[in-house]
């Protein structure tokens, strides 16, 4: 109890507590959300992504178990959300709604500092890997199921060629193949905006969970959070575990496959028409259980578990 007490002391609140102040200046000074996002999209997560590839002692054997690791849990979740979803006879957007919050989790804004403050910035550098790889995957198989199909995978490899931490990483890989050492008039503004990445995007968090709406069908709610939050975890231990992943990977995964929904969902949402009001409850109901759940699972990774 005295561990999983000082995890959500140390490790958990200080997320919440940053977020409450983008949502302050979203609800009382009406600090428009969407400036700030895009400077943390284009600008400071590309740098952040940069770095710790850089500076990290990831292997190629490692990085592509990370990467498997990812998108077998995504495909995974996909499914069993389907299975899950059957006996409520979904419409087709309500569908695509429904496995888009429980296939995409908030891997970025939330899952790098819950990851950052637990275990340090070594296991910060594997969960970055998870999180570009999830942020592909949304970006192409998440647009195809949230479009039905309409816009096709054609348009999504487009768009993902227009996402900067994309290319943050392959500059990454570029940089780390060749042994190539940066002058610091280079290194140094870009360590400075990556060190900026993970404040802002908690402010994001804030100022996008300030729109956040009453649910609505909380059995479907309900439904799409539990594998969110207890589904998903599960699964990634067992991937974790037939992928041979063990000690800072292992953790690094496990626990970013245990975030809740990913914000961006609403978004994508929005865009294509596929149960907004559901996806923004999911959102809203995940982040504020994942306190709960997300602690007691670093409390049994810590543990030994």
């Amino acid at each position: 109890m005295d561990l999983l007490l000082t995890i959500l002391a140390d490790d958990i609140l200080p997320i919440f507590l940053v977020a409450s102040v983008g949502f302050v200046l979203a609800r009382y000074l009406h600090v428009e959300v969407r400036s700030l996002s895009r400077i943390t999209f284009n600008a400071l997560a590309p740098c952040l992504v940069f770095t710790l590839i850089v500076n990290s002692r990831l292997s190629a054997a490692e990085f592509g178990q990370i990467v498997a690791f990812t998108v077998l849990l995504v495909a995974g979740m996909g499914v069993l959300a389907r299975v899950v979803a059957a006996p409520f006879r979904l419409d087709r957007p309500t569908l695509a709604g429904f496995l888009i919050v429980v296939m995409f989790s908030n891997a970025g804004n939330y899952g790098l500092s819950v990851v950052l403050f637990a275990f340090g910035r070594d296991v910060l550098a594997r969960a970055v890997v998870y999180f570009v790889t999830s942020a592909l995957l949304m970006y192409t198989v998440g647009a195809v199921v949230a479009s039905s199909g309409r816009r096709g995978l054609g348009g999504a490899l487009h768009g993902l060629l227009k996402v900067p931490a994309v290319w943050g990483l392959v500059a990454a890989a570029v940089v780390a193949g060749t042994g190539m050492t940066l002058p610091p008039g280079i290194s140094r503004p870009v360590d400075l905006l990556g060190n900026a990445a993970i404040p802002c995007m908690l402010l994001v968090l804030g100022m996008q969970f300030e729109k956040g709406a009453a649910p609505e069908r909380p059995g479907l709610v309900a439904a799409a959070s539990a594998l969110a939050l207890l589904a998903s975890p599960a699964l990634g231990l067992l991937l974790a575990w037939l992928l041979g992943l063990e000690g800072i990977t292992r953790q690094a995964v496990v626990v970013e496959a245990a975030m809740p929904t990913a914000v961006i969902t609403t978004i994508i949402a929005l865009e294509f028409d596929v149960a907004p009001r559901l996806v923004t409850s999911v959102v809203v109901v995940t982040t504020l259980a994942s306190p709960l759940t997300v602690s007691v699972l670093i409390a049994l990774l810590k543990s030994g578990f």
